[in-house]
């Protein structure tokens, strides 16, 4: 899959005996993968309270670390969209709408080398900003190029408009 289209659900389980069991499951394709794992010393009760409390302890971090990296995932996908859209259609860009999109992606990039979510998700809506007249300017080009060459008649036809 693409970088940050999977979801996948991870669970964690410690039985009586030790035994601690780990399930996988991609919540789009319902593949799961589960992986069995029993210590050959054994863990005993307060070592096993002890493992749950700090994953307990832990889970905000972990949540806002994974939040920070879903974010940072989407701000490059972006960047790269913009990116590509420059490849193909930068000439429909002036010299100071061209240095604003550049500025808006670097400060995307500078974002994304940080721990800061929301910089990234402001940074992205910089972005964003920066290339709407871009966007608008492209589906002109798309549209115009679609209907080079045909017809008024033939697009009213089309369009099932009324003589």
């Amino acid at each position: 899959m693409a970088a940050g289209a999977a979801r996948i659900r991870v669970t964690f389980q410690v039985d009586a005996d030790g035994l601690l069991t780990v399930s996988a499951k991609e919540l789009t394709t319902e593949v799961e993968q589960q992986v069995a794992v029993k210590p050959s010393y054994g863990l005993s009760e307060d070592e096993m309270a002890n493992m749950l409390r700090a994953s307990l302890e832990n889970a905000r971090d972990d949540m806002a670390q994974r939040l920070l990296a879903e974010a940072v995932v989407e701000a490059k996908r972006s960047a790269l969209a913009v990116r590509s859209a420059l490849g193909v259609d930068a000439d429909l860009l002036s010299e100071d709408e061209r240095q604003g999109i550049d500025a808006a992606l670097k400060r995307v990039d500078e974002a994304c080398a940080g721990t800061d979510r929301d910089a990234v998700n402001a940074a992205v809506e910089q972005l964003e900003l920066a290339t709407k007249s871009f966007a608008e300017k492209r589906m002109d080009r798309g549209i115009r190029q679609a209907l080079a060459g045909v017809s008024v008649d033939r697009l009213d036809d089309a369009l099932g408009g009324d003589d």
